[in-house]
């Protein structure tokens, strides 16, 4: 497989969902708020949204140390979704950090393998 898809395809994929998740914040605006707590409220709910381009940052550089951060975001939506929604909707935020994740451990390997070759 080519070394630089292999490597990229997670990073893109962790922005794309970071963007994803920032979409629901714009809900805020619709809210009526005054322009304070607007502000507050976009940045509360932008809070899922950094946590993601952290992970992604971390996972830039150690990507098994990244992989682990996006089974934990996995992990901890689907702990705090509970019971609170339907399957599909805690897969629909869940699933994309274990792919992500699980592209990040490949992408770690095949560096490694990488080296090792050269």
């Amino acid at each position: 497989m080519n070394q630089a898809i292999v490597r990229w395809v997670p990073r893109v994929l962790g922005i794309a969902f970071a963007s994803f998740l920032a979409m629901f914040a714009l809900d805020v605006f619709d809210e009526g708020l005054g322009v304070g707590a607007t502000i507050v409220a976009l940045a509360i709910h932008l809070i899922p949204t950094w946590l993601v381009l952290a992970a992604v940052a971390i996972a830039w550089k150690h990507q098994v140390a990244g992989a682990a951060l996006f089974f934990l975001l996995a992990a901890a939506y689907v702990a705090m979704a509970g019971s609170r929604f339907p399957a599909s909707t805690i897969l629909l935020i869940a699933g994309p950090p274990v792919v992500i994740g699980v592209l990040f451990l490949i992408s770690s390997r095949s560096t490694r393998a990488h080296q090792v070759s050269a």
